[in-house]
């Protein structure tokens, strides 16, 4: 298993630039949302790069062309997707389990 505990600098800001554009297409893009606003955008930019970092020790190391150090850009963006998706369904479920009013989308 590859470490990415001890990622340089350089492959933190690789994973934090494709949870940006990963949140920033659900969010903005495809108003994939619970709440809207910046606050909820910045969440999940720290969600996706958490769903980014695990892509690819969960998914898989390929696509060797597409990679710096241990970060494999399709599989960090696929990880990305799927936690945030996770996420804001997860969240859909229990507002609409509370009757929230927000849960109608």
């Amino acid at each position: 298993m590859r470490a990415l505990i001890g990622m340089d600098f350089a492959s933190f800001l690789i994973l934090l630039v494709i949870s940006a554009v990963v949140s920033a297409i659900l969010h903005y893009g495809l108003k994939y949302y619970i709440l809207p606003g910046t606050a909820s955008y910045l969440a999940k930019v720290v969600i996706g790069w958490f769903g980014a970092w695990l892509g690819s020790p969960i998914l898989g190391y390929w696509w060797e062309g597409v990679n710096h150090e241990h970060v494999y850009c399709v599989p960090a963006i696929l990880g990305a997707v799927g936690i945030l998706v996770l996420a804001i369904d997860g969240l859909r479920t229990i507002a609409r389990a509370w009757g929230s009013p927000s849960s109608s989308s």
